[in-house]
């Protein structure tokens, strides 16, 4: 019951990937791209703990805690960069 579960969450958070990857080349402005980007990490970070379940094996969940970690400091880099024109003040 719970390989069920695993594959049916597996196969819709992987549409929320696609559908993120979408909005990040349409979005109309960059606001809307920064924050397409900021979800994209948020569900490959989703589908990466999920594979690690369904596989069994704990690496995964450490390249997940990698993954959020650099995903928040690009988010903020982003958002620093578009509110003031520079990353480093």
């Amino acid at each position: 019951m719970i390989s069920l579960a695993l594959s049916i969450t597996i196969g819709l958070v992987s549409m929320a990937l696609v559908l993120n990857i979408v909005r990040l080349f349409i979005g109309p402005d960059a606001p809307d791209r920064i924050l397409a980007l900021d979800t994209l990490y948020i569900n490959a970070l989703a589908l990466i703990v999920l594979l690690g379940m369904a596989l069994g094996t704990r690496l995964y969940l450490e390249a997940a805690l990698l993954i959020a970690v650099m995903g928040f400091i690009g988010t903020v880099a982003l958002a620093k960069y578009v509110k003031r024109g520079s990353v480093i003040e």
